[in-house]
């Protein structure tokens, strides 16, 4: 990557003094992409040296049926983080969202760089694809392409696809029930090239660029699980690593909101919490520079980096009353990281009822022991 040429545009340095950030804090940047990635610390250097050769990756951004809630995520005018400011000044041939271009002009700066650079690109997709009316509910630009055929086209001379957020990783929204416009992920349309999920809703910006660093400082792309999730950020349970885990194994829940366990910080399981069900990083890198994430907020995680999280984890309720089966939500477990995950998955609507109502008898128990009481007919377990 060192001998290829950078690319127009592309000032990283420039970029971190205009916006007053030091040398020390995009070290210290590093050396956070460095942990994530888990390389050891003495890889901080060359992770730092990647961030300046991204400038040697070209990328083309396309937007499908999406918020743009993705590009928002690293277009924060306010404070960006060092994520943000490469993804900003990243080599974006094309980005229809935030370039200047617009209608046979956009169409032409397009077709220049999809063929300047055919085979080295990068082909970002936000947003899910619509495959319904033989495609007719999404198309682009002067020509009316169908989206579902500017992904085919494009994806076909690139290098590899990026799938930006959980639409397109996963259809998210629009492929919601009834899913009327037959939305489906990048991965159903794309073939031939590797395909790298980065779902959440809005993505992390810093699982984006940790994902491109890796590309850059190896030569190749990150392992990923069966969802084509990179497993260095989606390789274990939010639950595993969650601050309010402690809780959890004590059988401390909040139980109303704002009660005095949600002031304590107890565990968010029984006001539907879906961590146990969840891969992501979101405890150790947070969002905008671990400032927070949802748990550390004060609510639930809502599976958005899970498939079909809009219809079946995306609601306030545990799930500890309904006994999931192999396969659950269609997640399609398999392999390395995925051996724990599926067996996980597989019983922890039960484990996780089971634990919740011995912890309830435990409490109970102990509470006539401190009483003297011992009729076991009329325990009543906590919920």
């Amino acid at each position: 990557m060192r001998a290829a040429d950078a690319l127009p545009g592309f000032d990283l340095r420039g970029v971190l003094a205009r916006n007053k950030l030091s040398r020390r804090r995009f070290l210290q940047w590093s050396a956070g992409i460095t942990a994530a990635l888990g390389l050891p610390s003495v890889f901080t250097p060359q992770v730092a040296e990647a961030a300046e050769l991204l400038g040697r990756v070209p990328v083309i951004w396309i937007e499908g049926q999406s918020c743009t809630g993705n590009t928002e995520a690293f277009l924060r005018a306010s404070a960006p983080t060092v994520s943000e400011l490469i993804l900003q000044s990243l080599a974006l041939q094309y980005h229809e969202t935030v370039m200047a271009g617009a209608g046979f002009q956009a169409e032409e700066t397009l077709a220049s760089a999809a063929k300047q650079y055919a085979g080295k690109y990068v082909l970002v997709i936000e947003g899910s694809i619509p495959t319904g009316a033989n495609g007719g509910y999404a198309t682009n630009g002067a020509s009316a392409q169908k989206f579902v055929d500017r992904v085919a086209s494009l994806s076909a001379n690139a290098a590899a696809v990026i799938a930006a957020g959980s639409c397109a990783s996963f259809g998210g929204i629009p492929a919601a029930s009834p899913n009327p416009t037959g939305a489906t992920r990048v991965s159903d349309v794309v073939s031939g090239v590797p395909v790298i999920n980065i779902p959440a809703c809005p993505m992390n910006p810093d699982n984006f660029v940790g994902t491109i660093l890796h590309f850059v400082l190896t030569g190749q792309w990150p392992a990923t699980d069966s969802l084509l999730r990179p497993t260095w950020a989606f390789g274990t349970l939010i639950h595993n690593s969650c601050p309010r885990r402690a809780h959890f194994d004590a059988g401390e829940y909040v139980q109303n909101w704002g009660d005095e366990a949600a002031q304590s910080n107890f565990c968010l399981y029984k006001m539907g919490c879906k961590g146990p069900y969840t891969y992501n990083n979101c405890p150790s890198i947070g969002y905008n520079e671990n400032t927070s994430w949802p748990i550390r907020a004060g609510h639930g995680c809502i599976g958005c980096s899970q498939p079909a999280f809009w219809d079946q984890l995306a609601f306030e309720r545990p799930l500890a009353t309904q006994i999931p089966g192999p396969g659950i939500f269609g997640l399609g477990l398999q392999s390395s990281v995925d051996k724990f995950g599926a067996g996980l998955v597989a019983v922890a609507g039960v484990g996780v009822a089971v634990h919740a109502v011995a912890s309830g008898i435990a409490r109970s128990k102990s509470r006539r022991s401190e009483s003297g009481g011992d009729d076991d007919s009329e325990t009543s377990v906590e919920p």
